[in-house]
Order: C-alpha cells, then structure tokens, then sequence
C-alpha cells in the first residue's frame, strides 16, 4: 500500500510507476529498457525497505533521484509535478540547484 500526502491509501501500481516515468522521459533520448530498469530497481528497493506501506513521498524522491542520473530535463519534467510548482520561480530555482551540483562534481 501507498500511503498518499493527504493520508489516503492505495494499492501500490507498476503501471502507475512506469507511466510516470514515460511522462517525464517523452521525447527524450531514453530507452524503454532504462525506463523498465528504474522501475524494477525502485520497486526492488521499496519492497526491501517497506513491508506493508510506503509513503508515497519515498517513492517520489527515489524516482527524482533515479531520473536525475539518467537525464535532467526528464528530472526537471518530474519534479515539477510532484513537487507541484506553482510559480516560474521555483522551476529556476531548481535548474539552478541542478547546475550548482552539476558544476561542483566537475571540480
């Protein structure tokens, strides 16, 4: 089970999973094996942290984490939603962070 922001509970779904990604990596030059591969390692990593539920925020950020290594704008695309920006502002803000890191791990 899925334990949703508002407290709300619900089965957890693959397809649902897998359909996000897709969402976030449309366009982009990413394979449907990479995508299916993030898929079974998160699910392998939540079912090995979590017995009965699973906030529904663990699964979030290991996806942001998951699509922040495989391709930015996919991550970007992603977090947008789940972090539910509201305003430009916030979006800049994390290309900016995005850029900070990137820049800092090729010192």
């Amino acid at each position: 089970m899925v334990v949703k922001r508002d407290g709300r509970r619900e089965e957890f779904s693959k397809e649902k999973l897998l359909s996000g990604l897709k969402k976030a990596c449309q366009k982009r030059p990413i394979s449907p094996k990479v995508i299916e591969e993030l898929v079974e390692n998160i699910m392998d990593e939540i079912s090995d942290k979590y017995e009965r539920e699973v906030p529904g925020m663990a699964i979030g950020e290991r996806v942001m984490e998951g699509l922040c290594q495989i391709d930015k704008v996919a991550y970007v695309r992603f977090a947008s939603v789940y972090r539910r920006f509201e305003e430009a502002t916030e979006f800049v803000r994390e290309v900016r962070r995005l850029e900070a890191n990137h820049d800092s791990t090729q010192d």
